[in-house]
């Protein structure tokens, strides 16, 4: 789901950092209110992972690539906010050091990766989860959709910033600047893939962490309740 350099314009480009620029203000400030001392190792480790399961690109047709993020349970851990922040982490760091990502696609990256995906996943855990017991079978199922989902609609978003590039930005022949795939291609190319493929991969790495916590550290579920709140 990296978007690289060149494929967004300028519009696009700046209206992705104009999003995230008060999204990153305000996580910043929610995670210096509500995370403790003690929770700060986990929200590194929250941004190492998704680091390290992002790294497994498969391209996509359309110039992107498919693979999962892990935000969403990070979301459940430490709250949606601080995967935000976790998940921006890692993708600067992806795009600045790896070439993983375009710089100027940041933002863009930013907000359908660590904002849409997220909060989307983890509105869709509270509603399935509700108020069930932290260890109960619900969490798993309701961890696992929320991921799938959330992945999902973060490709949604990828696939109609890709398909509206050629309506912003065209000669006068109608020769797409960057690029070249409309709506009709972009969307089904990003959302078939993670509908099929990369959302069940989602889905079972976060229900598998989230099943081992129930049984090796069922406060760590606790706590990302407490610091959405």
């Amino acid at each position: 789901m990296h978007i690289p350099d060149g494929y967004f314009g300028p519009t696009t480009c700046i209206a992705g950092f104009a999003a995230m620029i008060p999204v990153w203000v305000i996580a910043s400030k929610k995670v210096k209110k509500k995370l403790q001392v003690k929770q700060v190792p986990l929200l590194a480790i929250g941004a190492a992972f998704s680091f390290v399961i992002m790294m497994f690109n498969v391209p996509i047709p359309g110039g992107t690539t498919g693979h999962a993020v892990g935000a969403v349970l990070v979301a459940i851990l430490l709250g949606p906010w601080a995967a935000a922040i976790a998940v921006t982490v890692a993708l600067v760091i992806q795009a600045m050091l790896f070439g993983d990502g375009g710089i100027t696609a940041i933002g863009a990256n930013c907000f359908n990766m660590a904002f849409v995906l997220p909060f989307i996943g983890y509105a869709v855990y509270r509603i399935i989860s509700g108020k069930s017991e932290t260890t109960s079978k619900r969490r798993v199922i309701a961890a696992g959709v929320a991921g799938y989902v959330g992945l999902v609609m973060a490709s949604l978003c990828a696939g109609m910033e890709f398909g509206i590039q050629p309506l912003l930005h065209h000669t006068l022949s109608g020769r797409a600047l960057y690029c070249p795939y409309g709506l009709k291609i972009a969307v089904p190319a990003m959302v078939g893939e993670h509908l099929l493929f990369f959302g069940w991969i989602e889905l079972i790495v976060t229900a598998l962490v989230v099943k081992f916590l129930q049984k090796q550290e069922p406060g760590l579920l606790r706590t990302g309740m407490e610091a959405s709140q």
